[in-house]
Formats: C-alpha cells, sequence, structure tokens
C-alpha cells in the first residue's frame, strides 16, 4: 500500500487533523522563511509534543547545518530528515556520522531523464521527486516511469489526483502539502480525503 505523509503542518489544528486521519509521516518544515509553512526547531518540538506516536514526524531542511538536523533527530522532534537544498553525498555522510540511525530523504527536481539518473545514484534512504520546492506543480510522470527505485512522489497532488498518481506509477509514498490547503491553510476535510484516496480501501 502507498504511504502518505502531510507537509507543512505549523498550527494546533494541523496536529488535530493529522493526529485524526493519521497519515503514515508528517512533515515540518524547519527554518525556511521563503516557505508560509516554516517554524523553529522550537515550534516544531511542541507539535511534535501533540502527534500521534503513531505518525513519524519528518523534518523538511533546505541547507541546514548537519548539528542543526542532528539536534533535532536526537531531542526527538524527528525521525527522518527530508533534505530540500543542495544538499550533496558529502553532506549527506556527514549527516549519517553526526545522527547515527536517522533516515534520510533527498528530494530532486525532476525535469528530465538527467534528474532521474542522479536521484537513482543518491546514498539517501529514498529519493523524493518533485518539481521543485514547494511549487505546488506537478512535472512529467512520464519521466519517472522507468524509476529503478522506490521513491516518494510530490508535486501537484490532491485527493482527486492520488488514486490516479497511485495507479500509474506505484510510489513508495505520496507527499502532499499545498493540496490539502484552502487559502492557505491547511483543511481538515482535505487532509482526511487525502489519506482515505492513499488507501485504496479507504480506512482512515
Amino acid at each position: 500500500m502507498t504511504k502518505i505523509k502531510i507537509c507543512g503542518l505549523k498550527r494546533p489544528e494541523d496536529i488535530q487533523y493529522a493526529n485524526e486521519a493519521k497519515p503514515d509521516f508528517a512533515g515540518f518544515v524547519i527554518d525556511f522563511p521563503k516557505s508560509h509553512r516554516s517554524v523553529t526547531p522550537r515550534r516544531a518540538h511542541e507539535l511534535r509534543q501533540r502527534l500521534s506516536r503513531e505518525i513519524a514526524p519528518v523534518g523538511v531542511f533546505v541547507d541546514s547545518s548537519v548539528d542543526t538536523v542532528a539536534d533535532l533527530f536526537f531531542s526527538g522532534v524527528i525521525r527522518i530528515a527530508q533534505l530540500h537544498g543542495g544538499e550533496d553525498e558529502d553532506y549527506i555522510a556527514a549527516l549519517r556520522r553526526a545522527a547515527p540511525g536517522l533516515t534520510v530523504w533527498k528530494a530532486f527536481q525532476i525535469g528530465g531523464p538527467a534528474d532521474l539518473a542522479a536521484a537513482e545514484k543518491s546514498s539517501a534512504d529514498l529519493v523524493l521527486l518533485d518539481n521543485g520546492q514547494g511549487t505546488g506543480a506537478a512535472f512529467d510522470w512520464s519521466l519517472i516511469r522507468s524509476a529503478r527505485r522506490d521513491y516518494i512522489l510530490a508535486g501537484g497532488l490532491m485527493p482527486e489526483t492520488i488514486p490516479a498518481a497511485v495507479e500509474a506509477l506505484h510510489p513508495w509514498c505520496v507527499d502532499i502539502s499545498s493540496g490539502v490547503e484552502t487559502d492557505r491553510i491547511k483543511d481538515r476535510s482535505k487532509i482526511l480525503a487525502a489519506v482515505a484516496a492513499a488507501r485504496k480501501d479507504g480506512d482512515i
């Protein structure tokens, strides 16, 4: 069954909705001011305390220091680091040394076959294939039909489009943020619908 991550949680209400819907993962965008979903590490810690223990917390980072990511892991705020900046193989290796046991996901912007090839070579535990940094737009899915490793699909997903994505591509996980928002605020009904859509039996 395809897993689902609800990303960009920033309010107590968002956590309440996630706890009700029970996605597999919940994402916090850490210290990235360009995003309206950005939260401080302290705020992420507060929200994490409200999150169901059944849902794995993910920290979304853009060129953060290794120490920042490791500190959030060791303090229990995150279990997974999702990297969306220019983090290279040396960075990933340094992160693994600093935080043994941390799961590492690395995002790749897919615009052509070379981008998929780069993603397939990544040492990250999983790769996330997207159109860009939280643009909310889909990319050409035909570019990844030949993918040879498990991946997380992001970009342009909504509750209505998740079934088609799952059927066509069989991603390991779908990652949705703007697609479960109304006027840039997380929408309870859309979160519930997205999780139901990712789980074919509709059991949420």
